[in-house]
């Protein structure tokens, strides 16, 4: 108790990690990445989140009859990702997305 004759305060910690716990690579050449967002209360998980996103090796357009394609900037990406990346997108399945997405028609 404390001097007013209350119960005394316990304090509680909350803790917000973020981890990405699955990396996956669909088609050859997607890199899917599912980030988790944890909330921990005094230690245990009280609450857990995701997202998603999907890193490809170009970012690519077409202006006439010209493709451009620049690559991805994984610079951000946390070292598990880049490692992944690096990886997967060997100079073959690189040459395999570009002709893929140039045979895409767009309507």
């Amino acid at each position: 108790m404390d001097s007013r004759g209350g119960q005394k305060e316990k304090k509680m910690v909350l803790a917000k990690t973020t981890e990405n716990d699955k990396i996956e690579i669909v088609n050859k050449w997607n890199i899917q990445v599912r980030t988790a967002t944890i909330i921990k209360e005094d230690g245990t998980e009280i609450s857990r989140s995701y997202h998603r996103h999907v890193l490809q090796p170009f970012t690519s357009k077409k202006d006439g009859d010209t493709w451009t394609h620049t690559a991805t900037d994984i610079s951000k990406e946390d070292a598990d990702v880049q490692a992944i990346c690096n990886a997967a997108w060997t100079d073959s399945v690189k040459a395999e997305y570009k002709t893929f997405t140039e045979a895409q028609t767009i309507l």
